[in-house]
């Protein structure tokens, strides 16, 4: 007997992924996503709270705790791949539609019925765009109008152009107009929109550099130079309370006794690999933003990012100590 995991959410939050997969044009069923997600959450919540209390040795609460924080990281994940798969499906569509209203303009002058044109303007080379036309188009000739039915198919992108170009065509069908040149003037409009676009990406092109020099190069640099620095630093503090076992003499001074630093290497390294994870990946989607507008965009060069950044980071550690060794060793 086949689990329903929508029984173990709400209504409203299975329309909501329901609605998710539409936009993403993800054909898969609700509740076979819905069990993936569950059933990866509830796996990923044992095995890293076995891990923990294993290796650890914590709490349990922290234990647990840990669980249920890395099975939110998967949750996420999952969310942020759909929104990807939207975004992408959206900006694919968007580069299509200045040529489809073109089109079904040419087809309108020819004399055809706007429905009609409508239809035989989804080319082949539209892809699935042209599939969503062709269902609207069954939906018409199913008894719905064809305000309703370009609403509809609004609704099935995230895209302020393309339900504001229905919407103009929905008036003009409404209040009556030239609906052809309504619609070469919506793609003449959105072309100039699109070259706009690429034009102020070219400009900013120098901040991406800037920013990608930051995240990858300069952050690791940094990190790597310090984290040598406290490992230097605490192999002499090991020598000197080595010497020293009765502690430092203060000199006099007793507000001024040396001691060695707080945070060890390891700690150091942890937090250093964390905060590169965390700088490269905001460097890629802050560069997305700004080539594209969508920091969406960004989580297809993410991984690139942040393995480039950790390999950095491990690379000029080595030199560092490599560098390090060879001064001890003249000295």
């Amino acid at each position: 007997m086949a689990i329903r995991f929508e029984m173990l959410v709400s209504r409203n939050l299975s329309r909501k992924i329901s609605k998710e997969l539409d936009l993403a044009g993800v054909k898969i069923d609700l509740n076979k996503v819905l069990g993936i997600a569950i059933t990866g959450a509830f796996l990923i919540i044992v095995l890293v709270s076995l891990t923990m209390f294993l290796k650890a040795h914590l709490s349990p609460a922290i234990d647990v705790l840990s669980g249920i924080g890395a099975a939110g990281l998967f949750i996420g994940i999952i969310f942020m791949i759909l929104e990807y798969m939207i975004d992408g499906r959206k900006s694919r569509m968007e580069v299509m539609l200045p040529d489809y209203f073109q089109i079904a303009s040419a087809n309108l002058r020819s004399g055809i019925a706007l429905d009609r044109s409508l239809l035989l303007a989804a080319r082949p080379e539209f892809k699935f765009f042209s599939d969503d036309i062709r269902d609207m188009n069954r939906r018409i000739f199913g008894g719905e109008t064809l305000e309703v039915a370009m609403k509809e198919l609004g609704e099935k992108y995230r895209s302020f152009q393309l339900q504001h170009s229905l919407r103009m065509v929905s008036e003009a069908l409404r209040y009556g107009g030239a609906m052809a040149d309504l619609l070469d003037q919506i793609s003449k409009d959105l072309r100039s929109q699109q070259t706009t676009q690429k034009e102020i990406s070219g400009q900013l092109f120098m901040y991406s550099i800037f920013i990608a020099f930051a995240g990858v190069i300069a952050a690791p640099l940094l990190y790597g130079l310090t984290s040598q620095m406290i490992t230097v630093t605490d192999t002499v503090w090991k020598g000197i309370l080595a010497a020293n076992p009765g502690g430092l003499p203060t000199a006099g001074v007793s507000f001024l006794k040396p001691s060695p630093p707080k945070i060890t290497p390891s700690e150091y390294q942890t937090f250093s690999i964390i905060a590169i994870f965390i700088i490269t990946g905001f460097a890629s989607l802050i560069m997305s933003t700004i080539n594209s507008g969508s920091p969406l965009k960004g989580l297809r060069t993410l991984p690139l990012f942040i393995a480039a950044g950790i390999g950095m980071y491990i690379v000029i550690g080595h030199v560092i100590a490599l560098m390090f060794s060879s001064i001890a060793g003249g000295v």
